[in-house]
């Protein structure tokens, strides 16, 4: 699969588990276990694949200022979402009304972050690495995400 097409699906997987743990109730503590437990797996996954494969080539192909602006600016949002928001929810009562408020953090901060990358960085990508280059780092990705997410990815 293309580099920034995997990036795109694990966006959209992202999206959809927190979007059911934001409708959650504290009732269903443990439908909120089950799905946080999803979304740090693919949260790890996708940050790993990102700083290991992708953002390196992205910043070797990248000439200007602000090739480099968007590299930094990525990876301080994911040390923001993977580093102290997530910790913080996952040491969170599930069935308590702060988990409630501790998830929509987390996710409106990975709305934010899959944004910018969507309409910033993946425009600019696709002008950086030609389709070749795409495809060849889409295949490492993969395999390294499966790596991550076991036989299951």
């Amino acid at each position: 699969m293309e580099a920034i097409a995997l990036l795109v699906n694990d966006h959209k997987i992202l999206r959809g588990l927190l979007g059911k743990l934001e409708k959650s109730t504290p009732k269903a503590a443990a439908t909120r276990t089950k799905l946080l437990a999803s979304i740090k797996a693919n949260i790890e996954a996708h940050t790993t694949i990102e700083e290991e494969i992708f953002y390196p080539a992205f910043q070797e192909a990248g000439k200007k200022g602000d090739d480099d602006k968007m590299y930094f600016e990525a990876l301080e949002e994911h040390r923001a979402a993977g580093d102290l928001v997530l910790p913080d929810l996952l040491a969170t009562d599930p069935a308590s009304e702060q988990f409630g408020g501790r998830a929509k953090v987390l996710k409106e901060m990975i709305e934010h972050h899959a944004g910018e990358e969507e309409k910033e960085m993946f425009p600019r990508a696709r002008k950086l690495l030609d389709l070749a280059a795409r495809k060849s780092l889409g295949a490492q990705m993969e395999k390294r995400r499966k790596e991550l997410l076991g036989r299951n990815a």
